[in-house]
């Protein structure tokens, strides 16, 4: 079980940038992937960017080059850089962690700690 804090969320205009952090609390030696979830009102949480622990990295087609998903293993930390900001970006935006060994990695069953989430709020 491990502990999730996200941070960086924000309001910006169309074509902004923002760059979310998570710490990440207690032990970590057995999770098998971090990943960054995003659920807007009345919609499902959906997958964004997923980094396991070989370094492989997943993107949802939706982010098209404009995201970045990162992780220092040093600090405990896993951050998503956004850029080029859209206002269908709008969303709450969740740290994800899974002990878990899963196929289909942006899904968000297969994952079973969260954190409570950090808003992001893009303008047109």
């Amino acid at each position: 079980q491990v502990q999730l804090v996200e941070s960086g969320g924000g309001s910006v205009q169309a074509g902004g940038s923002l760059r979310l952090s998570c710490a990440v609390f207690g032990n970590t030696a057995g999770l098998k992937s971090l990943g960054w979830f995003r659920q807007a009102p009345g919609k499902e949480r959906e997958g964004v960017a997923v980094i396991d622990n070989d370094g492989r990295t997943f993107y949802a087609d939706f982010v098209k080059g404009r995201f970045a998903i990162s992780q220092n293993n040093a600090e405990n930390a896993l951050y998503l850089q956004l850029n080029n900001l859209k206002p269908e970006d709008t969303a709450m935006y969740y740290c994800a962690a899974t002990t878990l060994i899963t196929p289909w990695p942006l899904r968000r069953s297969g994952y079973n700690n969260w954190g409570q989430g950090t808003q992001v709020t893009v303008s047109s």
